[in-house]
């Protein structure tokens, strides 16, 4: 049996950030006690902060089938992405990157140059007929806001690819077509500011910023030991269990896909198919997004709206206008991993009534 949530039924928000995993929360604790040294150091602290550390880069990278030592720790999934893309690439050359990439990869490839934005579908996928002559090559392994999981392994290219995984890693398999990854712990329910750059052996990456003495050169400052082991012990449970977590989940995001589809003028955006198992996005017409979250979250659901990254803001979201669907009066919702029937059923049941009521507000 699972155990109950330890946070309030109705969170489905996951996509932004998974709660934290009773594994990652247990190791959390007990590693504060041994891993609080420097790594570096010699003496019997530091040994023990190296072991652990150690430890967690194997744990990963056994989750992940890569080597231990092509996984570093860095603060954050966006420093991972930034460190990942700009280190494959060449001075003077050009960043190739799909439409619907998040604003970490875009921020990083218009920082380089002048990047190359790819088209994609509508439902958010690109054609893996990427040119791409010099340079480096960034897709996401599956679309933080509409779950489209991208066609990886039909890219044919001839430069480095780097790959946006901080939305899938843990949750599906890495993909086979990479030079380097990124991930995000808190996405799979470790603790926040812990990310996870993965370098394949081989490929010439070089740190694109002021180097640093630690002894992995992708790595920059003090690592924090027992977030990364936490996140590490989360990934392991995370991946035993995802057989059965992703069933369940797909089989409620079906429903949820159905009964949004049901409502009067509202598009179900992304593949309905080859996706992630626990996200949705569908929009509203005639419907404020910032109005949806609020009516909704008074009725005990937590979801999101407007731009995934840029949330904060409600600015339309760029991954819809790229996909050319309906922007505006959009939810994403996004199930954790102990998520009920019932807590959808009793999203589905105040969904249609919040998107008439708002629709009456304004006359129609």
């Amino acid at each position: 049996m699972r155990k109950a949530a330890a946070y309030p039924s109705g969170y489905l928000d996951s996509a932004s950030a998974e709660p934290l995993h009773p594994a990652a929360r247990e190791t959390l604790l007990a590693a504060y006690d041994r891993g609080y040294a420097d790594p570096r150091r010699l003496h019997g602290p530091g040994r023990d902060a190296r072991l652990l550390l150690d430890n967690a880069r194997a744990v990963v990278a056994e989750c992940l089938g890569v080597r231990a030592d092509e996984v570093t720790f860095t603060s954050s999934g966006t420093e991972a992405v930034h460190r990942g893309l700009l280190g494959l690439r060449r001075p003077g050359t050009p960043v190739t990157l799909s439409a619907v990439e998040h604003s970490s990869v875009a921020h990083a490839a218009a920082w380089a140059g002048e990047p190359v934005e790819v088209a994609v579908d509508r439902r958010g996928r690109v054609d893996p007929a990427i040119s791409a002559p010099e340079g480096v090559v960034a897709v996401q392994s599956a679309n933080h806001e509409v779950g489209t999981l991208q066609p990886l392994a039909a890219l044919d290219l001839g430069v480095p690819l780097f790959v946006d995984a901080c939305a899938s890693m843990g949750r599906i398999p890495l993909p086979d077509r990479w030079d380097a990854v990124a991930g995000s712990a808190h996405k799979w329910g470790g603790p926040p500011g812990v990310g996870v750059l993965v370098v394949r052996k081989g490929v010439r990456w070089v740190n694109p910023f002021p180097g640093d003495d630690r002894v992995d050169e992708r790595a920059s400052g003090f690592e924090n030991v027992p977030a990364a082991l936490a996140a590490a012990a989360a990934l392991r449970a995370v991946v035993a269990e995802r057989d059965e977590v992703n069933a369940r989940q797909h089989a409620l995001v079906d429903r949820i896909r159905a009964a949004a589809a049901a409502v009067p003028d509202v598009e179900v955006v992304g593949d309905p198919v080859d996706r992630l198992p626990h996200l949705v996005t569908f929009s509203c017409l005639y419907v404020d997004g910032e109005a949806l979250v609020t009516e909704l979250d008074r009725r005990g659901y937590g979801v999101a709206s407007g731009s995934a990254c840029t949330a904060s803001t409600l600015t339309p979201s760029r991954v819809l206008e790229a996909m050319g669907v309906l922007t505006h009066g959009n939810v994403r919702v996004s199930l954790t991993r102990d998520t009920t029937a019932e807590e959808v059923d009793g999203f589905l049941a105040a969904l249609p009534e919040v998107v008439r009521d708002l629709r009456a507000q304004v006359g129609l």
